[in-house]
């Protein structure tokens, strides 16, 4: 198994490469690019994130330990959301811990196992299995994303 540090480093190569065709307007998956301003420094930052569709809501769910975006999301009043060619302002709500726990159970059963493991990798959960992400919660940032 990759070690979490192994595990970022190839994760940061392919966003790179996700960011690239993102700003060529080539679409694709749950990916989008999410445009924060820098919470001490004010300057822009652009991350690729998977935006969920659950329940007829859209989350944007952490999966990194110490993960920048998380502390911009949070000190910024709205963000600005990219995916091909088009973009829109939207503001991202944390999710209360005990509200999350479904959202993750229900990520997890309904996604590749590869998303219930990338959580034990980066050490965030002790399994991959639903109920053990679920019950790290308290770990794992979930913010709802609503219309401006």
């Amino acid at each position: 198994m990759a070690t979490a540090q192994n595990y970022r480093r190839m994760v940061n190569a392919g966003n790179k490469l996700v960011v690239g065709l993102q700003r060529l307007g080539i679409a694709f998956g749950p990916m989008q690019l999410l445009t924060v301003a820098g919470r001490r420094s004010g300057v822009p930052r652009t991350f690729p994130i998977a935006v969920i569709p659950q329940d007829g809501e859209r989350y944007i769910i952490q999966a990194y330990p110490k993960a920048a975006w998380v502390a911009n999301v949070r000190a910024a009043a709205d963000v600005t959301l990219t995916r091909g060619r088009r973009s829109a302002t939207a503001r991202l709500v944390e999710v209360p811990v005990e509200e999350r726990r479904p959202i993750l159970r229900k990520l997890v059963e309904t996604s590749p196992p590869s998303v219930g493991n990338r959580y034990v990798t980066t050490g965030l959960a002790e399994a991959s299995n639903p109920d053990a992400v679920a019950d790290a919660a308290g770990r794992i940032a979930v913010f709802r994303v609503e219309s401006v």
